[in-house]
């Protein structure tokens, strides 16, 4: 039978977005590795950015952890696998520390990691270590490590905030609010690591900040335990799926590939923006990514687009997730009013919202099995196709997304989290397989209704 693992680590959280999480847990990755530690981040929630940025600090693959998406057993083997290799395990967290369900401090709860509280500390003093006692204290059964102060003005502001902690509260230090630091971002989150050519000049730099500042002592080992391991079946063996990859292209699972190689796919990586053709494959993945900012060029690259065409024409599966979905339509419009005629797969025209239009965890029944997911997405789309899905979500609110198919083709604004049912994935790409529900019927004239919105 497998033990336990032993391995020193922290959830790095705060009390609401834009305190600096993500920052802060790339500062203390890129400062452990510089000390020659092996260093093993991991991000609560559905998120494709900050993982990018988290990679480069530590040098090791980053995967998602969530009580819901990916469940407490892949959570927990993630951990144990982690701890079998890793000298310090990194865990940011996601929005607000008890903010959504579930959220950040139920995780925290569940493995035994304890939280370092990161506190924006500007225009506020001894208001600091109320907010630091609410955080520590909200829930008594929280393992709690201590506090870290970002975007501090001077030592004397550092001294005034560690001045105001009580009840033994442990002060892990000050990050000063350099600009050189910090880490830009556009409407779905901070900016591609791929496009910071400064990136490792910024991490390196916050590190050393870090290391003047803060606590660089390894936290308490956690015990983290044997899941109960089980072998990919190999649904997919010999399959070569074409993976989008590029500017426009970028977010995906880094588990959900591991999934698809597991099962037996062989994965070739592409840029719809660059690339005059498609690798010679028999299924076809397009994830999301920022194809609004780069809609004109995948627009003028005619030979991508008849080569796409063509894939779906073949009957080949094809599956297209928001910005892949995006790239499926007749044209997309960007913020500015810009206009691009793209695939025209997908009966059906998008518009880039200044404003959030959807953002919520999703469970979809489709025809293959029921798949978690989520969606965050600014733009609004039309569409004359009636879904064959909605999605739910856990929490409420808006954000029941459209499931389309035609043939082999499926699209939907929902990035799916593959591992949350293998089997139904193997079904989405596997090649020879009859459509669950088929051809054109699903491509019906319904009542317009947009691919948001229940």
């Amino acid at each position: 039978m497998n033990q336990p693992r032993h391995c020193p680590a922290v959830l790095i959280a705060a009390p609401a977005s834009g305190q600096g999480k993500t920052t802060v847990t790339a500062a203390l990755a890129r400062l452990h590795r510089n000390l020659g530690r092996k260093v093993r981040v991991f991000k609560c929630g559905p998120d494709f950015l900050d993982p990018m940025i988290h990679e480069r600090a530590s040098g090791a693959p980053v995967y998602q952890l969530d009580m819901w998406m990916v469940g407490e057993q892949e959570s927990r083997r993630l951990l144990w696998e982690a701890a079998g290799e890793a000298d310090l395990i990194l865990i940011e967290g996601v929005m607000g520390l008890f903010d959504g369900t579930p959220s950040s401090a139920d995780l925290a709860r569940h493995f035994g990691v304890p939280v370092l509280a990161v506190i924006d500390g500007t225009a506020m003093a001894q208001t600091f270590g109320a907010l630091a006692l609410g955080l520590a204290r909200y829930q008594v059964d929280l393992p709690f490590a201590g506090v870290l102060a970002n975007r501090v003005g001077t030592v004397r502001h550092a001294q005034l905030l560690e001045g105001s902690l009580t009840e033994g509260l442990r002060w892990y230090g000050a990050l000063s609010r350099e600009t050189g630091i910090e880490l830009p971002s556009r409407h779905l989150g901070l900016v591609q690591a791929s496009e910071l050519n400064d990136l490792d000049l910024r991490l390196d730099a916050a590190a050393e900040a870090l290391a003047s500042s803060c606590e660089v002592a390894l936290p308490p080992p956690v015990a983290f335990a044997a899941p109960e391991l089980i072998e990919a079946e190999p649904l997919l063996d010999g399959v070569r799926i074409a993976v989008a990859r590029d500017e426009a292209f970028a977010f995906t699972y880094g588990a959900s590939l591991d999934l698809l190689r597991a099962m037996g796919a062989e994965l070739r990586f592409f840029s719809p923006i660059h690339d005059p053709a498609l690798p010679d494959a028999d299924s076809l993945y397009l994830p999301g990514g920022y194809p609004e900012l780069h809609h004109q060029a995948l627009s003028q690259n005619t030979a991508m687009l008849q080569a796409i065409r063509a894939h779906h024409a073949a009957g080949k599966p094809l599956l297209a997730e928001c910005g892949g979905m995006l790239y499926l339509l007749d044209s997309l419009t960007d913020v500015e009013g810009c206009r691009a005629e793209l695939l025209g797969l997908l009966q059906g025209d998008a518009v880039m919202q200044k404003r959030l239009a959807a953002l919520a965890l999703q469970t979809v029944e489709l025809p293959e099995g029921v798949l978690r997911g989520h969606t965050y997405h600014h733009s609004l789309t039309s569409t004359q196709w009636q879904p064959i899905a909605r999605g739910l979500s856990p929490n409420g609110g808006r954000g029941a997304e459209a499931v389309y198919r035609q043939g082999r083709m499926t699209a939907s604004y929902v990035h799916f989290y593959f591992p949350s049912n293998p089997a139904a994935v193997a079904a989405l790409f596997a090649p020879g397989a009859e459509a669950a529900i088929a051809g054109d019927c699903i491509a019906t004239v319904g009542a317009g209704l947009p691919a948001i919105g229940p």
